[in-house]
């Protein structure tokens, strides 16, 4: 009998080793709701459960190009704000009064802390998290006793509670680095308030009213993280009801770009107290709808140079900075709250397309207007063809008050969300690039993933599972692109094809150290064709649009003098040594691409070159991969009366000029460009 039973013990152990080393790799529609991840704070119930779960900040450290851009802001314009900016200025600053009075106490100071005190956590730099720490300090120590905190601003006579939204994500993600129970207390007593303040006072200014969903996000974040605080949830449909109604059908609130870029996600977020589907729908109507009208263009934003306005659609129409930062924040939320690559597919058609050529490639400028087809970039005033009046074209580290603060979160919140937690106590990976990830699997095992590759600008991305000497049975989630044709995957040499139309690949098996897993994501040459955009034609290779290379002629302009009407600077500030830049065009840029070319794209000629030394390839001269096309100049094709690139004539067009080779290099190392073109026989 005692031999019986030790051979029963014995072929259960057996199984159970077995059962260990076996590996699940399958293509997946859909990740797991349920059950629920013991290690990281998800939504609690009644709240409907994000489908992936944000890493706490400083999970993830990036390498590669996109660590190479960290180190470039924190070395430039984000990192050294605190220099120049008037609204930095410690003295007499409203955000580090205890009773709210003083100078520039709205969302400047907010914004750029958002991105600088993030680069902090994420490099570890220490000179970053003393500097941040005034500034937490400076919130934390400012509530009254009514729970109100921070700069008191009224208009109209009612609070205009914008900034404290802001600032409140600052909080957050403090908390999430430090512990810091000051950051509980502080949100509790200030909800408390805004939960006794009456509608009629409530959210009523324009740019609050707009971008309420913000602050529903931090009411969320708190009532997952505390007990017997149901009246959270009251506040939530308080807030809600008071938000600007993006739910609307072909209309929106209002057409602001950087309204809309983080506004349209506020159903999607109310959808996960509601649990009603039109309220997620609602979210993917608004950014469908907004793109249908004015977004037939490359790069994944919109033309909306402020406002969207009709008749004000050519890809010579741009888009604000911080418009393009709040889309990719906006994308990586509703990645969370949904799942859906769909939302990281964006992202990095932002992130790689739009973004990189808003700022210089030292990261010491920005400019506020963006645009896809953009070959002169000065300090006239181009109004009305864009809607502001001033030098909005200039690439100026005084100018853009909001976009001056705001730029700071683009790469720092895009890299904290590479990797994500799922429910079933696995990890996802939702963005590639280069980077190293400490994350906790089944039940508090701490283990580390490392993910070499020069993506998007190669095919293959490589990761190493290193568990500290054990086995650690866990599900790895890899996203699949939209794009992606043909995809694989190998787990230590075992090589897998991946289903048409599946969303992720789910590796399930017992990791240990030195596993091996590669993603083959073969890129292969595409166009589109802008139909409502006169027949345009766009050119693109996996998530890289490219655009026509232009000689790009820099001049140096001072910042002070040639900066946009409200900007403010600190009276020390050193223009020398933060020099504005006009960018001229130094070659010729109007052309079209011959129409039989489009009928082979895959026979382009595609030149690949030495990965840059610097590890940047976000620079025109840099750029480590290129496609040739043949195309016609189209001398008819120049500069309008406003300045600008003129509207694009419609395709297609009949020409006799000579036909040429052009080069197309990466839309996003581009600061002058032509992305979208015409098509000429």
């Amino acid at each position: 009998m005692l031999r019986l039973t030790f051979l029963s013990v014995f072929m259960v152990l057996v199984c159970a080793v077995s059962r260990g080393q076996q590996e699940s790799a399958e293509s997946v529609y859909a990740l797991p709701i349920t059950p629920t991840n013991v290690n990281y704070v998800n939504n609690k119930a009644p709240l409907r459960k994000n489908v992936l779960i944000k890493l706490p900040v400083g999970s993830i450290r990036p390498a590669g190009w996109l660590g190479r851009y960290l180190e470039l802001q924190r070395d430039g314009l984000t990192g050294k704000l605190g220099e120049i900016s008037a609204w930095l200025n410690k003295k007499n600053n409203a955000w580090l009064s205890k009773d709210g009075t003083g100078d520039y106490g709205w969302e400047e100071v907010p914004y750029w802390l958002k991105g600088y005190a993030h680069l902090g956590y994420i490099l570890r730099d220490e000179q970053i998290l003393k500097e941040a720490q005034i500034w937490i300090e400076g919130a934390l120590n400012s509530q009254r006793p009514d729970g109100y905190f921070g700069p008191l601003i009224l208009k109209h006579n009612k609070p205009d509670l914008w900034g404290n939204m802001i600032m409140l994500w600052c909080l957050q993600s403090y908390y999430e680095y430090s512990g810091d129970q000051r950051v509980i207390t502080l949100m509790t007593r200030y909800f408390k308030w805004q939960h006794s303040l009456p509608d009629s006072f409530f959210l009523k200014d324009y740019w609050e009213n707009s971008r309420g969903g913000d602050n529903l996000l931090s009411v969320y974040w708190l009532y997952n993280r505390t007990e017997g605080n149901e009246w959270l949830l009251e506040l939530a449909d308080k807030i809600h009801r008071n938000t600007a109604n993006w739910r609307k059908h072909n209309d929106l609130p209002n057409w602001h770009n950087v309204n809309i870029a983080q506004g349209f996600r506020e159903p999607a977020t109310y959808f996960l107290k509601s649990h009603a589907q039109e309220d997620l729908l609602a979210t993917y109507r608004n950014f469908n709808f907004v793109r249908e009208i004015f977004g037939q263009v490359p790069g994944g934003m919109f033309g909306a140079d402020e406002n969207a306005r009709p008749g004000y659609t050519d890809p010579r129409q741009g888009v604000e900075t911080c418009g393009m930062v709040e889309q990719m924040a906006s994308d990586e939320i509703l990645l969370g709250i949904t799942g859906d690559p769909f939302w990281a597919d964006h992202a990095e058609e932002v992130a790689f397309n739009t973004y990189p050529a808003a700022v210089t490639a030292d990261f010491k400028a920005l400019r506020y207007i963006t645009s896809p087809n953009m070959t002169i970039s000065d300090s006239r005033n181009h109004a009305p063809g864009i809607e502001n009046s001033g030098p909005f074209l200039m690439m100026n580290p005084f100018s853009s008050r909001c976009c001056q603060h705001n730029h700071s979160q683009g790469w720092p919140y895009y890299a904290e969300h590479l990797y994500m937690a799922t429910n079933d106590n696995g990890i996802a990976v939702v963005l590639y690039a280069a980077s190293t990830v400490n994350v906790k699997v089944a039940r508090q095992e701490e283990i580390q993933i490392k993910q070499i590759s020069n993506y998007p600008f190669e095919e293959s991305i490589r990761f190493e599972v290193i568990t500290k000497g054990k086995r650690v049975n866990f599900p790895l989630y890899l996203r699949i692109p939209q794009w992606a044709q043909n995809p694989q995957v190998s787990v230590n040499g075992k090589v897998y094809s991946v289903r048409e139309g599946a969303k992720y690949f789910k590796v399930d098996r017992a990791w240990q150290d030195g596993d091996k897993v590669i993603v083959h994501l073969p890129m292969h040459i595409t166009f589109n064709r802008w139909e409502k955009n006169k027949k345009s034609v766009s050119i693109s290779r996996g998530p890289l649009t490219y655009s026509l290379k232009i000689k790009e002629e820099y001049v140096p302009k001072d910042s002070k003098s040639s900066a946009i009407g409200d900007s403010r600077w600190q009276e020390d500030a050193d223009a020398s040594k933060w020099p504005s830049y006009e960018i001229l065009p130094g070659s010729e840029w109007n052309f079209g691409i011959v129409e039989s070319e489009l009928q082979n794209v895959h026979k382009l000629k595609v030149v690949t070159r030495e990965w840059p030394k610097d590890s940047f390839p976000f620079e025109a001269d840099a750029v480590p991969i290129s496609i040739f096309v043949k195309a016609k100049q189209l001398k008819e094709w120049g500069i309008d009366r406003y300045g600008l690139t003129a509207e694009l004539p419609e395709s297609p067009i009949v020409t006799e000029t000579k036909e040429q080779l052009i080069e197309l290099i990466p839309m996003g190392a581009a600061r002058l460009r032509v992305s979208a073109f015409p098509v000429v026989n």
